[in-house]
């Protein structure tokens, strides 16, 4: 050490020491306004749990599961996040140096493999570095316009955190190169690249490495620093928070049941509800702290924007773009959730100051001016907006926006931060409907249906069990009491009843379960709709009145009987979910529910007949000519919602068809555009999602698109038939497996 080194020391001592703690200062403030904005929003309980919620981190955060759908970003990113870990030992050695020269990290004493996983972590990270610029370059929104998931995204900002990446790793090297030259490095081996630079510096001798290491190394913590506000004031503040809004995510993994409607933390008793009980969500403030901490933590990646299927058809629903207006807007109404300013009054605020220069959101066709649709991101203008409403009155979310969801959960599910992007809709769309009385008119006869007549078709339920005349055998209906050998309810659903198409269906397993000699009863005509497409809409109270209804007949039916027998079979995803996934919510919030914690055992049929052909009691039998190719289209509540991919697909296989997947199959797939209650509303904007489906089915030359939902297969039926209208896929049919399955079964009789 050269005799002025001493000096040196000191001075980057006391530098480091100021900078340190003035921005810490500075970052404690910010951290405490984000944390009482966030407490600021409505109680929930997300602590239950903890051991899956322990394994929800180590997978989704540590083991970056989600992101690593996407191959090279996901890998991209899994080596940045690994970097900001093993790299906080870099500076954990950077704030000692500033106080010994010699210091080293005293557990770990002068291990090589760790100087060598810091700088390999370090080259990786310069890698993915470039990774991300040239995936930014060939999507940008100038570029694709909307075919990019960047659409909309503060995209200056990301090239600015990419450019402090990049500050920080030659800071860093350049820091660990000058005190390698000086004789002050802890590793002798391992740490290749710092040896190496330190190699280069040598020969400039000690004074000026002395200079170089002190400059650096505050550089080096300076970037950090610098980092940090950036950080805490931006899009990337999920780096902080990201990990606690995976932890507190909704189990088991964000999707299958809504959540029951809550006020204050407690659910709402309709009979009764309280003076002050909010139903759904129409100011930013009655969503919970999890939604809150959603907005905020939204990272403006695009997944979510990439695979939903109303913005992939030309429609204005980006799950992206909503979490981000919702966030801008509760930024913009903190000072007066939570600094106790006193919020203007709305008629006094022009909140379309900015339509005169022609600034459109993107509800309205336009590329976000900075992301913040018409409006200014800050301000009076900004907080005083409606939550809903449309672009002349200024709304944050715009109708056609909140009613182009179709809930098919592609953007929960493709989420890297676990936004729970479909609660909030329909949280929304639930107070649209039962306090503004503001919906889609189709949803008005919806309704009506339900309630007079328990079905969305409004058919009479003298009619229930037209599906199975002239079947070769009596189909079994529960007349009071379950005999002991019934293994199954079968529940036929109000599509299976009414709709042409879906009778085909319910016939085809009734004839397989039939031929395998299971027994099982139907309801007839006292079954009624269970309330889901009320849910999605957002009629909660419809859906509990219809849900009570059910729940007394099928206890009726179940009575007596311990919880592993009681089980249902439909041939509906959505009835399935409703009965086995939502009902059980409603145990000490109605009545009907009490004691029985709302337990049937509810499967989808494709998962009884695939059971019953592994056990040998049904036989396929492939046709001679091995089959005309397939395709599978994945019904969105039995895939994404329920997990249930491989059993169709293994009854195809069985039946001897050769498959042929599509692009977006599985957990990729595209909705048929039926969900969220979407199959009895109009759609008017963009192309038809049945038409894209389709046009994706015909582009695999498969003859057959076969499917698991009835919903999915009106669609996918309806949208085949205008195809074949212009001459395209005119030999092409929709079955469902189970069609596929009797015929192959029907061959070895």
């Amino acid at each position: 050490m050269s005799p002025d080194a001493g000096e040196l020391v000191v001075v980057r001592l006391i530098i480091g020491l100021l900078i340190t703690v003035g921005v810490l200062a500075f970052a404690g403030r910010r951290a405490k306004f984000l944390y009482e904005l966030i407490k600021s929003g409505q109680p929930v309980d997300r602590f239950d749990n903890l051991g899956a919620r322990l394994w929800a981190q180590a997978r989704e955060v540590f083991g970056q599961r989600k992101l690593l759908k996407w191959s090279i970003p996901g890998a991209a990113h899994a080596f940045t996040f690994w970097g900001f870990v093993i790299l906080a030992s870099v500076y954990l050695e950077a704030y000692g140096t500033l106080f010994d020269h010699d210091f080293h990290i005293w557990w770990i004493g002068r291990w090589s493999v760790l100087g060598f996983a810091q700088d390999f972590i370090a080259v990786m990270v310069v890698i993915s570095l470039v990774a991300f610029a040239i995936i930014r370059v060939r999507n940008a929104p100038e570029k694709k316009e909307r075919g990019s998931r960047f659409y909309g995204s503060h995209t200056s900002g990301a090239w600015l955190i990419l450019f402090m990446i990049f500050n920080v790793i030659w800071t860093m090297f350049l820091f660990r190169g000058a005190s390698a030259a000086l004789g002050n490095f802890p590793y002798d081996s391992g740490a290749w690249v710092s040896l190496g630079v330190g190699d280069l510096l040598r020969p400039l001798g000690d004074t000026p490495n002395e200079w170089i290491e002190s400059i650096a190394l505050l550089l080096h913590i300076g970037v950090m620093l610098s980092f940090t506000i950036i950080i805490l004031h931006s899009k990337h503040l999920h780096v902080f928070i990201a990990p606690i809004n995976v932890s507190t995510k909704r189990l088991p993994d964000g999707l299958g049941p809504l959540l029951p409607m809550e006020s204050h933390g407690k659910p709402i008793d309709f009979e009764d509800p309280g003076d002050e009980d909010v139903f759904g969500r129409g100011k930013i403030e009655d969503f919970t702290w999890k939604g809150m901490l959603d907005f905020a933590t939204c990272t403006e990646c695009g997944r979510c924007q990439s695979l939903c299927p109303a913005w992939n058809t030309g429609k204005p629903l980006s799950p992206k773009l909503v979490i981000m207006d919702l966030r801008d807007h509760l930024f913009a109404k903190a000072p007066y959730l939570i600094g106790g300013q006193e919020i203007p009054d709305h008629s006094d605020v022009d909140v379309l100051e900015l339509a005169e220069n022609g600034h459109k959101g993107p509800a309205h066709g336009g590329v976000p001016e900075s992301g913040f649709g018409r409006v200014p991101a800050k301000g009076a203008a900004q907080a005083t907006r409606p939550l809903v409403g449309t672009a002349e009155v200024g709304g944050v979310i715009d109708p056609d926006v909140l009613w182009s969801c179709t809930t098919c959960g592609a953007c929960v599910d493709q989420c890297p931060v676990d936004i729970e992007h479909v609660d909030h809709i329909v949280d929304m769309r639930r107070y649209q409907v039962m306090i503004e009385s503001e919906f889609p008119s189709e949803l008005g006869t919806l309704f009506r249906n339900l309630e007079n007549k328990g079905n969305p078709w409004g058919q009479n339920n003298s009619e229930r069990m037209d599906w199975a005349k002239d079947l070769p055998f009596e189909v079994p209906v529960y007349d009071g009491e379950l005999a002991d050998d019934v293994e199954y309810l079968y529940w036929i659903g109000c599509a299976g009843a009414f709709d042409d198409q879906a009778k085909k269906t319910v016939r085809a397993t009734a004839e397989l379960l039939h031929i395998a000699g299971v027994k099982y009863v139907v309801l007839g005509k006292e079954e009624s709709c269970t309330g889901d497409p009320a849910r999605r809409s957002g009629n909660e109270f419809l859906f509990q009145m219809m849900a009570q209804q059910t729940a007394e007949l099928l206890n009726g039916v179940f009575e007596g009987r311990e919880p592993t027998r009681r089980k249902i079979v439909t041939t509906c995803p959505h009835c399935m979910n409703t009965l086995g996934r939502e009902y059980p919510q409603l145990e000490g919030m109605i009545p009907s529910f009490e004691g029985t914690n709302g337990h049937w055992d509810v499967m989808h049929h494709t998962q009884v007949l695939n059971r019953l052909v592994r056990d040998g009691k049904l036989t396929p039998v492939k046709p001679a000519d091995g089959g005309a190719p397939v395709t599978y289209h994945d019904p969105c509540y039995l895939g994404r919602h329920n997990k249930v991919y491989e059993p169709p697909r293994e009854l195809v296989g069985a039946a001897g068809a050769t498959l042929t997947e599509m692009p977006r199959h599985a957990d990729t797939a595209l909705c048929c555009g039926a969900g969220g209650a979407r199959m009895w509303m109009e759609e008017n904007l963009g192309k038809r999602i049945n038409l894209e489906r389709v046009d994706e089915a015909l582009g695999t030359d498969a003859k057959e698109i076969v499917t698991g939902c009835p919903f999915c297969r009106v669609m996918v039926t309806d949208g085949l038939v205008q195809r074949q209208s212009e001459d395209k896929g005119t030999d092409v049919q929709v079955r469902d497996v189970s069609q596929m399955l009797l015929e192959s079964v029907k061959r070895g009789l």
